[in-house]
């Protein structure tokens, strides 16, 4: 900014304050009220918890002008109004619904024996003036008054302005607390991201030796067969063995190229549910639900992916058989579901071990299903249970509760690659499809599971 911009900054400033100070002058508070705007002032700069300061709002006006406060709020939703604190009983937890219709209004209004004086929001928000939006933009929530239906005029002018400076600052303070939480979103996605992107991506390198190693191998293969030509040394029987060695590295890369592919299609799957414009634009994870079976698009290409890893640490897998012959279509985000089927399935490579069956039979072993659970979530609200199992040494008690909590790693996970964000980003996921996860100790193992909602049109 330059010298002139600066002294028009400033002289617009200037001006401010004098229409302030006009105006003060003829708003004519008495001493009382005007002490009444300062303690607030002073007091919802002291208190930092929002419960503090919904305390502040109805207290200053008991204390000193001997009123009954109620305060009423906007939910986040929008959508309903709540009693979240009482000048005679305090905070009201959890807050209470306003019951019937929800009238909301810019104007100060008299019900029954109360006055409701409406709460808003900065209009500076919207670079114009109250009268450009709409009362839902604008109103935040109201502040009821007991036995304020007969105050005068100029009472009512003091509360309407009280109320604003409530407003103003409960906007400060959700703009803030709406920062706070897009900010710890992006740190979360940050780290989902290289739990779930980066460090898969990682498998790429491991393909491209496998190829390269298959490369050589055809590069030797051609040498010997030019060499062969060039002495007449290539008979039905040389040729016969050149002919398989190629086969079989055509073979070996054809299955390269088939793991590739998939690795591809993985990563590009995650990369798209974890990029998403509205993720950041709206500071959490935002789903893209579709009908789906979950047996085949979501657990058969991650099984595919980690099959092979878990057949190399020597683990049987068993598959239910009820699940593909009964196909159940979920409405779900196919990307974020996936990934935390992957998390699961990339635990079981690492951390499934050995036991004894009944049988005294080592067995290393992992296994997945589904159950249905009738009124799960409520009556007429059932849920399915999926399950991933694996054998191995129950958890501890205290490993048990802290198990989905993020950057958590038990005993067996030290030494072990990881970052102990897996199952922290399993939780978040099934939790904004409105489930549950959850751990229990099995006969020789541990299960890990999560419970979706099950809606009438998909059971």
């Amino acid at each position: 900014m330059n010298d002139g911009q600066e002294i028009e900054a400033l002289e617009r400033v200037l001006a401010r304050v004098q229409e302030k100070n006009r105006s003060y002058r003829r708003y004519n508070f008495s001493e009382a009220q005007n002490a009444v705007l300062r303690a607030f002032f002073d007091l919802a700069q002291e208190y930092d918890s929002m419960d503090d300061f919904y305390r502040v709002c109805v207290a200053v006006p008991r204390v000193m002008l001997g009123l009954k406060v109620r305060l009423y709020l906007l939910n986040e939703r929008r959508d309903t109004l709540e009693l979240l604190c009482d000048s005679e009983s305090g905070v009201v937890s959890p807050p209470v619904p306003v019951s019937g219709e929800m009238e909301l209004s810019c104007r100060t209004q008299a019900r029954d024996s109360s006055l409701l004086v409406p709460i808003q929001r900065k209009t500076s928000l919207y670079g114009g003036g109250a009268e450009s939006r709409s009362v839902a933009d604008l109103v935040l929530g109201r502040l009821e008054i007991a036995g304020g239906a007969e105050m005068d005029k100029a009472v009512r002018f003091f509360l309407r302005k009280y109320a604003n400076r409530v407003g103003y600052n409960l906007h400060n303070r959700l703009i803030a607390q709406q920062n706070i939480r897009h900010l710890k979103f992006i740190n979360n996605l940050v780290a989902d991201i290289e739990h779930n992107v980066i460090t898969p991506n990682m498998y790429f390198r491991h393909l491209f030796n496998k190829l390269r190693k298959r490369l050589a191998e055809l590069e030797e293969v051609s040498q010997e067969f030019s060499h062969m030509r060039q002495t007449d040394l290539c008979d039905g029987e040389a040729c016969g063995l050149v002919q398989q060695r190629l086969e079989a590295i055509y073979d070996e890369l054809a299955a390269n190229h088939r793991e590739m592919q998939e690795h591809y299609n993985n990563y590009s799957l995650f990369l798209e549910s974890l990029f998403r414009r509205d993720h950041f634009r709206k500071g959490h994870l935002v789903l893209r639900p579709r009908a789906c079976s979950v047996e085949k698009e979501v657990i058969a290409p991650q099984l595919e992916h980690y099959g092979n890893r878990l057949v190399k640490q020597g683990i049987k897998i068993d598959q239910p058989r009820d699940m593909a012959e009964e196909e159940l279509h979920l409405r779900v985000d196919v990307g974020l579901l996936s990934q935390v089927y992957a998390n699961l399935f990339s635990n079981a490579v690492k951390y499934t071990s050995s036991v004894h069956d009944h049988n005294g039979e080592t067995v290393k072993l992992m296994a997945y299903g589904r159950e249905h659970l009738i009124d799960y979530f409520g009556p007429g609200r059932d849920g399915i249970k999926f399950n991933v199992f694996t054998t191995g040494e129950h958890l501890s008690e205290r490993e048990a509760q802290m198990l989905f909590s993020d950057g958590f790693r038990g005993e067996a996970g030290q030494g072990k690659p990881g970052t102990g964000h897996g199952l922290a980003f399993v939780k978040q996921v099934v939790e904004i499809h409105g489930g549950v996860v959850g751990y229990e100790p099995t006969v020789m193992g541990n299960n890990f599971y999560f419970i979706l909602p099950l809606s009438a049109d998909e059971s």
